[in-house]
């Protein structure tokens, strides 16, 4: 068991292109965004495990000699049932029939911890504090963030995994074969939280970079150039699971219109993910910039036709538009979130003007970029202060 203070961190992700048609078996490509959930993770011996999440003002304590008497077998390898979930409800101390979603952070961590750790002789003490910059129930991955974090610090914790950083080092990342054992635990994670996850936002989370997803078949493409993008949140809050029957129902009643549409944003997905490649093997050029902009354009009309856009959406669209930028809606459309490509050429004033008129329209505005890494480890040095601060203060 190690004894040192664990410091991690782990990509949120975007849908660059394929919403909605990944559903009917067309591909989907999903981009790691950097914007990360950071994790600290502190060993210690008094007895406690700790957990604080300021994001959501959440901080639980529990006595490890309670847990260490618990039955915990009904943890074993099988499918993470409601029941399994009820159980761990009990464990946390929650009031039966409780589904407060923040609650669910609660069970995730509790289920990865007494999974990961009971092969110990001993369950650790510890504290845990996490700290995200991404906002939460708008199709960023930030569970998945979570739970890959999560993983990650436990497993190496316990030198299921070895930690990766060498003395001296300010940042460093695990093994490919490490990196499967720390998805296929995050993926656990993510079925407390989802029930039935694609498992795509912890893949994109683990691996950062690129993938493509279709018919449950997730693969990795080489790690493009960062992008930068403005990503926009709206606050119009919508249901994913209205907006997903509403594009069923148009493609029933009107086959011969719909099923085109969605053969065409395949398409999209494809086309992108060619000029993706030749950025990987080339010096991306303007003309790249210019055709990945065009991809943007066509495909948010399409979702429009769908049926899965708003007016929210249109506005940002506008918006963008007006200084010359090109956006799209990404994850379920109907509000949510929207992307922005901004040009390598683009100079500082004028993304600022973008944001300032974007903020102006009551959406919050991020300047960030796809294709980041993922999970990584890092020294307390190398991290700014305000992480530090926001994690207990290192």
């Amino acid at each position: 068991m190690l004894s040192e203070v664990l410091l991690v961190s782990a990509p949120g992700k975007v849908i660059l292109h394929g919403e909605h048609a990944v559903v009917h078996g067309k591909v989907a490509l999903a981009v790691s965004l950097n914007m990360r959930t950071y994790l600290q993770l502190q060993p210690h011996s008094n007895g406690k495990v700790g957990l604080n999440l300021p994001n959501i003002g959440i901080k639980r304590a529990w006595d490890v000699a309670r847990l260490q008497l618990l039955d915990t077998n009904f943890l074993e390898q099988g499918d993470i049932t409601p029941e399994k979930v009820e159980k761990l409800k009990e464990v946390a101390g929650f009031p039966e029939g409780c589904a407060k979603h923040d609650h669910m952070a609660v069970l995730v961590f509790l289920y990865l911890y007494l999974s990961i750790c009971r092969k110990q002789s001993a369950l650790p003490s510890l504290d845990i504090a996490v700290w995200s910059e991404l906002p939460t129930g708008v199709g960023l991955g930030s569970s998945a963030a979570y739970s890959v974090c999560l993983a990650a610090a436990l497993l190496t914790l316990c030198e299921e995994i070895p930690n990766p950083l060498k003395d001296g080092e300010a940042t460093s990342r695990w093994t490919s074969e490490d990196l499967e054992l720390i998805n296929k635990w995050a993926f656990r994670g993510e079925m407390v939280t989802h029930g039935n996850p694609s498992g795509v936002d912890n893949a994109v989370s683990t691996w950062g970079g690129a993938l493509r997803y279709q018919q449950g078949k997730i693969s990795l493409l080489k790690r493009p150039p960062a992008l930068k993008i403005l990503l926009t949140n709206t606050k119009v809050p919508r249901s994913t699971k209205a907006l997903v029957l509403g594009v069923r129902n148009r493609l029933l009643k009107f086959p011969d219109i719909v099923a085109p549409l969605l053969t065409s944003i395949d398409a999209i997905s494809l086309e992108c993910e060619r000029v993706l490649g030749e950025m990987v093997a080339a010096t991306p050029a303007p003309e790249h910039y210019l055709v990945l902009e065009e991809l943007m354009d066509m495909n948010q009309h399409h979702l429009n036709a769908l049926g899965v856009g708003h007016t929210s959406l249109d506005q940002l669209c506008q918006v963008t538009m007006a200084h010359g930028l090109h956006s799209k809606l990404t994850g379920a459309g109907g509000g949510g979130c929207g992307i922005t490509l901004l040009r390598p050429d683009l100079a500082e004033p004028e993304v600022e003007a973008t944001k300032q008129a974007l903020a102006s329209c009551g959406f919050d505005c991020w300047e960030t970029s796809m294709g980041a890494p993922g999970i990584s480890i890092h020294s307390a040095a190398s991290l700014d202060a305000p992480i530090r601060q926001a994690l207990g203060g290192l």
